[in-house]
């Protein structure tokens, strides 16, 4: 059936007649439901008709304008002024008294055309975000007792609506503050315990929450600081998992309990999200005692979701990269509730503690080593968590350096080549990206607690430069943490290869460009010096 012409769809809206609305917008709906990028279908047919000009002029050498400069001017596209004008007859038939096939037939209009970031000048304006919040029960007032439930599909609907807008348009991002629109959400989240809403409601709620503190600074610390968000968050994650405590701070886990269910883990990443926009600066600022027990209450949970596994390797994996991004947040003096479990059977135990989270991070950490797949965003968090996690827990540093730093036995090969977590992480030290670089080198510096004959020992020295460098610590010594006293790790097979009791010493360049210990090359230069002066002296 030949698509609907945008003309007779207009003409049919400003009838007015809802039944004859509903059938056109269920039309364009179904016409539409998989289109994403409105715009790129249209950038393409121009670059193709262009491209036909050119040939007909007989050009040999065509070189397609970038996607910008075709969208530059779609303010006078006129797809895209039609696509604008039946925004404006939807959202202006939605504030009538609508059937609810109606009111769900625009909705869905709505949520398509907010699809496209060019036609969404309808839905900006203060107007049109009220009615869309009204719809999804987010009108939010101070004399309200109780929020909105929302009402089924059109709900969700109009949540999926203003998740399009508010993510596509800044202006609608100052209107949603306006409108208080988290304090409505907050509200509601209150609830979650209480109500019987879909997983569709409660999802797009969460994911709407999370737009808004992600956009906006605002938004962020109103949740944050006048809402209470983190624990309004914390005990709606509380509650998606179905969580039993044994003790304060421990959460039941059956390792061997079924995975997570796709919809759990759906709500449970939006809400560690939205946690991680309103704690990121938590950990640079000092907390009172009320807020540690909740970060630890909040650490233990984390600990928990580390722990389980989703439907999935890759749900699995993207669950924990969220889990140990809001990790790196919580203030360090918090992070002691991931060793505190009592050791049972099938645990990873050293020193007597319990180091199941410990095992999980590091075998985390190896798996993103080995994707090598942005790791910027990827790898710095999980490196950053283990590293400071070092410094402050003696048991973690130690287990962590038994698995990463091993007695040194392979002393052929440079310390980048290989597999192992060692090789790995070294190779890393001289990674283009300079937050990679330092925080693997970082995380290696604190495993050998700062003691810079050590650190170069297992990494090499054209490795170890960079770090020592930036730390004034090239000629030895060791960095500023405090660690307990060194014990002797020199396996046999180091010590027979170790070339001189100084590792680090200053060199020098002799006559023919080699490298050798500075006062060989001084007292070198100095005999040629000599033996230069005495033929001088003959002639």
């Amino acid at each position: 059936m030949p698509a609907m012409d945008p003309g007779t769809l207009l003409d049919k809206l400003e009838s007015g007649d809802q039944e004859l609305v509903q059938k056109a917008l269920a039309e364009y709906n179904q016409e539409n439901s998989q289109c994403f990028f409105f715009n790129a279908e249209q950038r393409e047919e121009r670059k193709r008709q262009e491209l036909e000009e050119f040939k007909k002029k007989k050009f040999r050498d065509w070189v397609p304008k970038s996607d910008s400069d075709y969208d530059s001017d779609n303010s006078e596209d006129p797809d895209v002024k039609q696509r604008q004008k039946l925004g404006e007859l939807v959202i202006k038939f939605l504030n009538r008294d609508l059937q609810p096939s109606c009111q769900m037939a625009c909705l869905e209009t709505i949520r398509i055309l907010s699809r496209d970031k060019h036609a969404l000048s309808p839905f900006t304006g203060r107007s049109a975000i009220q009615t869309l919040a009204q719809y999804a029960g987010l009108d939010y007032s101070e004399e309200m007792e109780m929020p909105s439930i929302p009402d089924g599909e059109s709900a969700v609907e109009a949540l999926k609506g203003l998740c399009n807008i508010i993510y596509n348009s800044v202006e609608a991002q100052e209107v949603a503050k306006e409108l208080r629109l988290v304090c409505g959400l907050a509200r509601r989240l209150k609830l979650y315990n209480e109500t019987r809403s879909s997983h569709e409601s409660k999802f797009f709620d969460l994911r709407l929450l999370f737009l808004l503190t992600a956009l906006s600074v605002d938004m962020r610390k109103q949740l944050a600081q006048e809402l209470r968000g983190v624990s309004l968050l914390t005990d709606a994650l509380e509650s998606t998992l179905a969580l039993k405590w044994s003790d304060i701070y421990e959460v039941v886990t059956d390792r061997l309990a079924p995975p997570l269910g796709k919809e759990e883990t759906e709500r449970v990443m939006e809400i560690l999200k939205t946690l991680f926009n309103i704690t990121f600066d938590i950990s640079r600022r000092e907390v009172d005692e009320e807020d540690a027990a909740l970060y630890r209450h909040l650490a233990a949970i984390l600990r928990h979701c580390l722990l389980r596994q989703c439907d999935g390797e890759d749900r699995t994996e993207e669950f924990h990269g969220h889990t140990v991004n809001l990790l790196v947040n919580l203030p360090l003096m918090c992070l002691d509730v991931l060793l505190t479990p009592k050791v049972e059977q099938g645990s990873v135990e050293y020193m007597g503690m319990n180091m199941d989270t410990v095992e999980v991070l590091i075998q985390f950490l190896d798996r993103r080593l080995d994707r090598g797949h942005k790791l910027r965003e990827t790898l710095t968090p999980v490196l950053n968590l283990l590293t400071e996690s070092s410094r402050v827990h003696r048991e973690t540093r130690k287990f962590l350096r038994a698995k990463v730093l091993p007695p040194l036995r392979d002393v052929k090969n440079r310390p980048e080549v290989g597999n192992t977590l060692r090789n790995k992480l070294v190779r890393l030290m001289t990674h283009v990206d300079t937050d990679v670089k330092h925080c693997a080198a970082e995380f290696l510096f604190v495993l050998c607690k700062e003691n810079v004959s050590r650190f170069v020992k297992y990494t090499g020295y054209g490795n170890a430069a960079g770090l020592l460098a930036a730390r004034g610590l090239l000629a030895g010594g060791r960095g500023e943490g405090r660690y307990s006293e060194d014990e002797d790790t020199d396996t046999e097979e180091y010590r027979e290869a170790k070339p001189k009791e100084q590792i680090i010493q200053p060199m020098g360049v002799t006559s023919d460009g080699r490298l050798e210990p500075l006062d060989e090359a001084a007292q070198k230069m100095l005999q040629r010096q000599e033996s230069s002066d005495l033929e001088s002296d003959s002639d």
